[in-house]
């Protein structure tokens, strides 16, 4: 029997499972996936001091050195259900049942739906498939393409697919409907986009950033957006334009667009095709935590970490006993910031659950210091008010941990 479990073999599931060994626990890492590495298997970005990050070398890393550290991986096994024992966790696998006296989840994040006519033809797929495709599979998704939805992981992602050399000729929001809300308000993207404008390659988006920064600027930069868009790297970022559909017979032919008033309706009269033979939705990532709720975790909705998230407290435990959350399950960050919080949780667990148990206190409050320096130095956020978000649910999972003390 494992002494630790680590479901998930992302960034923050490898760093846990390398922190955890190293102390002398027993890890077993299970992934779906044939390969380990998670999301960073499709990353591929310049930073802003010029160094290239490469997510699939960083990958090689980790698990080269959970290898050396005696960590157990399997790979292509999937787990369907999470259950609290008298001795811990049964975990139940495609491969058999596991039990172990902790378990990490470390499932990271799935991409949220963008709904609008046609998106079941082929040729169309999520933004995250593109990428994986890309730079993973180094699959070519086509030779001209239209991307639906503006956002800090589609604007990265659509840079990657051109020095693939694949053609985008647009981003573009999506229509407006109930499900569509946020990503097709023009005035709620351009926010979200001025938090990464210090990254943009012109200097004068740089600048036209900086001017904009209060609400009444913002309202005005929405009402003269350009109709054809502000360039990145080349390619036309259209706020006053939304996809209305995706058209085609058998496959991806075009996109109907029709430019949009500030409020996300369109103009009559505005729209046209634009030819294309691949398009991808981008509708931004929520936390991947069905298990933790088939576990009994209890879960807070906090908008700033992406949705609904497992309370959990800064050495990634849940209120469960032996049941700990690292990563992007406990709200949308960098690649870098899940690596932190996975070490992090590695420590937790080892200083319950292995043999160096009730010693590592002083490694442990490092690794807490750690999470939070590299969050304060990410270069992207996905969404506004992180550290609000942390503190908010650091609140909440004291008060419910106070709450069952008291009723115990």
């Amino acid at each position: 029997m494992s002494e630790c479990i680590i479901i998930g073999a992302g960034p923050a599931g490898l760093a846990a499972a390398i922190a955890a060994a190293k102390q002398g626990v027993s890890v077993r890492v299970i992934d779906e996936f044939v390969k380990p590495g998670g999301r960073l298997l499709g990353q591929l970005h310049q930073e802003p001091d010029g160094e290239w990050w490469n997510g699939i070398e960083e990958a090689e890393k980790l698990v080269a050195e959970a290898k050396a550290a005696g960590v157990s991986l399997s790979l292509g096994t999937s787990v369907y259900d999470l259950q609290k024992t008298l001795d811990g966790w049964r975990v139940s696998t495609t491969d058999g049942i596991l039990d172990a006296p902790a378990v990490l989840l470390a499932t990271g994040a799935a991409e949220t739906a963008v709904p609008l006519p046609g998106w079941t033809l082929p040729g169309v797929m999520s933004i995250g498939a593109a990428q994986v495709m890309t730079n993973v599979q180094r699959v070519r998704v086509g030779a001209r393409g239209v991307i639906i939805g503006v956002n800090i992981l589609s604007v990265a992602i659509t840079r990657e697919l051109q020095l693939a050399g694949i053609h985008v000729d647009r981003m573009v929001l999506p229509p407006v409907n109930d499900v569509n809300k946020h990503p097709a308000d023009p005035a709620h993207v351009m926010q979200s986009l001025l938090r990464v404008a210090h990254l943009a390659p012109s200097p004068l988006i740089r600048l036209g950033s900086r001017l904009m920064q209060s609400a009444g600027m913002q309202r005005l930069g929405v009402r003269f957006f350009p109709p054809q868009g502000v360039k990145m790297w080349g390619i036309p970022i259209q706020l006053r334009t939304a996809a209305l559909e995706i058209i085609g017979s058998n496959q991806v032919e075009g996109v109907r667009i029709a430019r949009i008033a500030p409020n996300g309706t369109p103009v009559p009269g505005s729209d046209r095709i634009i030819p294309a033979d691949f398009v991808c939705i981008a509708g931004g990532l929520y936390p991947l935590a069905e298990l933790a709720a088939v576990a009994g975790c209890p879960f807070a909705y906090i908008p700033e970490l992406g949705g609904h998230v497992p309370l959990h407290d800064e050495q990634m435990r849940t209120p469960l006993d032996g049941l700990y959350a690292a990563g992007n399950i406990t709200g949308i960050e960098s690649a870098k910031v899940a690596k932190a919080q996975g070490y992090a949780a590695g420590l937790s667990i080892a200083n319950t659950h292995g043999p160096n148990a009730g010693t590592l206190e002083d490694e442990l409050a490092r690794a807490i210091r750690q999470v939070e320096q590299v969050r304060a130095q990410a270069t992207i956020q996905f969404h506004p008010y992180i550290q609000e978000g942390r503190r908010r649910i650091a609140s909440l999972y004291a008060a419910h941990v106070q709450q069952a003390s008291a009723m115990a």
